[in-house]
């Protein structure tokens, strides 16, 4: 499979970058900063491309998408802020993705703004009312990035992680639609891998795709 990553040089997108790298994938990392990824275009990676570009320019990501199988958003924006980068960001891709023909895509978000039946009480009445005043401008993004990506028209699919960690990958459970009850962490790595699981998996397509361990 042909995938372009956005966010390439983050903690989830350089787990998925490598990933998809060994599991036989050919990868276009679009980046701004290339010294920042872990491996080199070129005989250490030969499926690996390195694209240079302003994700939030629709143009400047055609050449990104055009020709891929899929497209893989995993920008973020550092914590309490009021950046808009995630939904700016889904909104160029899509663009872009119309323009070529493109269509599967899987960007990420979070669980922390959805409060539905996959949360418990204490998670609903105390924990989620507190994370999302400390982090309203994050959730305010996460929500615009949903509510663009489920109007594009493309074949999409939103992974909703909890609080997202460096650690070692293990066992994880997934909920269609739904957060996952009492997952309240999981490793970037294994983010990573639920991705790649879910581009393998059509029946992911037009669905969330809620995280945790």
């Amino acid at each position: 499979m042909r995938i372009t990553v956005l966010g390439a040089t983050g903690g989830t997108g350089r787990q998925l970058v490598e990933q998809a790298l060994d599991a036989g994938h050919h990868v276009t990392a679009v980046v701004r900063d290339p010294s920042r990824l872990r491996l080199r275009q070129g005989a250490d990676a030969p499926r690996l491309d390195v694209l240079t570009a302003d994700v939030m320019d629709p143009e400047a990501m055609t050449a990104a998408v055009a020709g891929r199988d899929a497209v893989v958003s995993a920008l973020g924006s550092a914590p309490r802020t009021e950046a808009s980068v995630c939904s700016d960001g889904a909104r160029s891709v899509i663009a872009a993705m119309r323009t070529t023909g493109t269509r599967r895509l899987i960007v990420v978000t979070a669980s922390g703004h959805v409060v539905d039946e996959g949360d418990g009480p204490f998670t609903r009445a105390l924990v989620k009312p507190v994370v999302r005043r400390v982090l309203a401008g994050n959730f305010a993004d996460f929500a615009r990035t949903d509510r663009i990506v489920r109007d594009s028209g493309l074949d999409w699919t939103i992974m909703r992680p909890p609080r997202l960690t460096d650690g070692a990958p293990r066992p994880y459970r997934t909920a269609t639609d739904r957060n996952v009850r009492g997952g309240i962490t999981l490793a970037r790595a294994d983010l990573a891998r639920a991705i790649l699981a879910a581009l393998a998996e059509p029946g992911s397509v037009r669905h969330t795709i809620g995280l945790g361990y």
